[in-house]
């Protein structure tokens, strides 16, 4: 008998078909054992939700086994619910019968849901509202009953898909706090909860073990147990250090640059991305580093300092490092010369810059080259964006185009009509003229 309460082996899944299949995830494996509260962390678009729904049985993998208490599951598994971001209530039902739905699915007799149900709600502090309507109520509570409808059936296996991402930063942490205590008193009967989340914090504070991924395709790079005790203090120089470790592990370390830069859409190897960033995001990050004290920053310090989240931080420090303006190692950034020149330059130096540096990346070299293959140096956006798909999901491959588009405007390296999006050059006699 397998001792592993959920096992994933080499677990892969793609969407589309043809030269447009894309591998959302590839070769994962994964354990999860009783008594333990994991963490799938990872930037937006590495598979994390899609590993959650193949681990309920909401989808299944195109390769690879899911096996729960060493059984192969087939369909929905029946041990497993999940909490989405989203609350998913029934808008014309009370809170009360929002939760019984679980159950009435379940064949649970009508005295034993509503004895059930309001136990539930008393254990997730909503005693006194059965009889209201989700839209008498905040997000964080909507969410409550959430989580009270996905622990009514009792699940041995919670899982939470960016649970409490939608909340305002304080329903959030008190939700998460709520959380924990039912979870570390022993109160639910759950045997393990496993939480998909960007937030990196979120995942120190809470999880006992943090599996890290990475993207393009979706993969696992790291997996790391959390050894601090509960309750732990978001202040205390030793969760701090764990922070700093998993911020180490997601932003990576700086590589030699044909390595950091990619391969160009068609070619062999993984087409780099352009960061999710805009310039003046980028201006912004490169002053703030310039005026810091010392050589070195933590990158964990960044999402306080800057007021941004965890997935925004990461798209800025590896932004910075693609075009050379910084570099990233042990968990620490710091300002390479050219990145110290671009904050103390003029506005036109800063154009000439990263003019500069984006001509060396292959997404721009390549579409460059698309521009400079026709004869007016005209294209369509759609042209590019299907292009793009080849390479990533249609919404990754939109996304693209319009940071080209601004990215390229920004640097006078190429123009856009928006009226017929067309991506153009300038002609040289135009220019002359």
């Amino acid at each position: 008998m397998n001792g592993h309460l959920l096992e994933l082996k080499n677990i892969t899944q793609k969407y589309g078909r043809g030269a447009r299949r894309i591998t959302a995830v590839e070769n994962v494996n994964l354990t999860v054992d009783e008594g333990e509260f994991v963490a799938l962390l990872g930037p937006s678009g590495c598979g994390k939700s899609t590993l959650l729904r193949i681990i309920t049985g909401l989808n299944r993998p195109a390769e690879g086994q899911v096996l729960y208490r060493g059984q192969p599951l087939n369909g929905v598994n029946p041990h497993a619910t999940i909490v989405f971001q989203t609350f998913a209530l029934f808008p014309w039902l009370t809170v009360q019968q929002n939760v019984e739905v679980a159950l009435k699915a379940r064949g649970i007799p009508p005295e034993q849901r509503a004895e059930r149900s309001v136990a539930l709600l008393d254990m997730v502090g909503l005693d006194g509202f059965e009889t209201a309507y989700p839209r008498e109520l905040s997000g964080g509570m909507r969410q409550k009953v959430g989580f009270a409808r996905a622990m009514a059936v009792e699940p041995e296996l919670l899982c939470l898909d960016e649970a409490f991402s939608a909340l305002d930063v304080l329903s959030a942490d008190s939700l998460r706090g709520e959380l924990l205590e039912l979870w570390t008193s022993g109160v639910m009967p759950t045997k393990a909860i496993l939480m998909v989340t960007h937030n990196i914090e979120e995942a120190v504070f809470m999880a006992d073990r943090v599996v890290i991924m990475d993207k393009q395709p979706g993969r696992v790079i790291a997996d790391r147990k959390i050894t601090l005790p509960h309750p732990r203090q978001r202040k205390s120089p030793e969760f701090l250090e764990v922070l700093d470790r998993v911020y180490a592990l997601l932003a990576g370390q700086t590589q030699p640059e044909y390595i950091e830069l990619g391969t160009a859409p068609g070619e062999a190897g993984r087409t780099r991305a352009l960061p999710d960033v805009s310039v003046g995001e980028l201006a912004g990050l490169l002053e703030f580093l310039d005026e810091m004290p010392g050589d070195r920053t933590d990158v964990y310090r960044l999402e306080h300092e800057l007021g941004l989240g965890t997935t925004a931080v990461l798209h800025l420090t590896e932004a910075a490092e693609l075009l050379g303006f910084a570099t990233i190692a042990k968990g620490d950034i710091a300002l390479t010369p050219l990145g110290e020149t671009f904050a103390e330059a003029s506005i036109l130096a800063r154009k000439e810059i990263f003019a500069t540096r984006i001509r060396r990346l292959p997404m721009f070299k390549w579409l460059l080259a698309m521009l400079n293959a026709t004869d007016k140096r005209r294209l369509d956006r759609d042209v590019i964006r299907l292009a793009l798909e080849l390479e990533f999901s249609p919404e990754d491959a939109a996304r693209q185009v319009e940071l080209a588009i601004d990215w390229g405007r920004y640097a006078e390296l190429l123009e856009y009509d928006d009226s017929e999006e067309i991506i153009y050059q300038e002609l040289p006699e135009a220019v002359a003229g």
